[in-house]
């Protein structure tokens, strides 16, 4: 038994400044014509380990370059299985399946989030480059026989923000 789902009353301040980061990433992401999204990994001292933005290229790319997967994947190479598993991933969209695979996969021990994959979905409706996959990642960690802690959704409106206007169809 797991104790994925596992979540506090606030956010720290800690928590906060690397939240806004991530948003920030996702931000950047968009400005230079990618999907907006945005992730971090930061170690149990505070320390950021990685930082990485979504690589998918509006309107067609490789699908699989999400911020989090990205970011799995560089940590994966910078640090050890046990420095992971004291690490956060903070990302500013609910982590999807797949990304939900990849943190599980790395033994990171939790991820806290901004917006909802059903606030991701006011913004996109039915864009055909973000057909939404309606399984919230504490369902997919809570599969598994590791533990990995969710906490979220926190500041929604602010992570909403850099998804306005951005997947409307032109």
């Amino acid at each position: 038994m797991t104790l994925a789902g596992l979540s506090s009353p606030g956010l720290s301040s800690e928590d906060a400044f690397n939240l806004r980061r991530s948003i920030e990433l996702a931000a950047e992401a968009r400005g230079a014509g990618r999907h907006p999204f945005g992730a971090l990994i930061v170690n149990a001292a505070g320390e950021v380990i990685v930082e990485a933005r979504n690589n998918a290229v509006r309107p067609a790319g490789e699908p699989t370059q999400h911020a989090e997967m990205l970011a799995c994947s560089a940590a994966g190479k910078l640090v050890s299985e046990q420095e992971l598993a004291g690490a956060t991933l903070y990302t500013s969209t609910e982590p999807c399946a797949m990304c939900a695979g990849a943190i599980y996969w790395s033994g990171i021990g939790r991820v806290v989030y901004a917006l909802p994959e059903q606030g991701l979905l006011r913004y996109t409706g039915s864009h055909e480059e973000n057909p939404t996959l309606d399984l919230p990642c504490r369902e997919v960690f809570a599969r598994g026989q590791r533990t990995v802690v969710v906490e979220g959704p926190f500041m929604e409106e602010e992570a909403g923000k850099v998804h306005e206007g951005f997947w409307i169809r032109v």
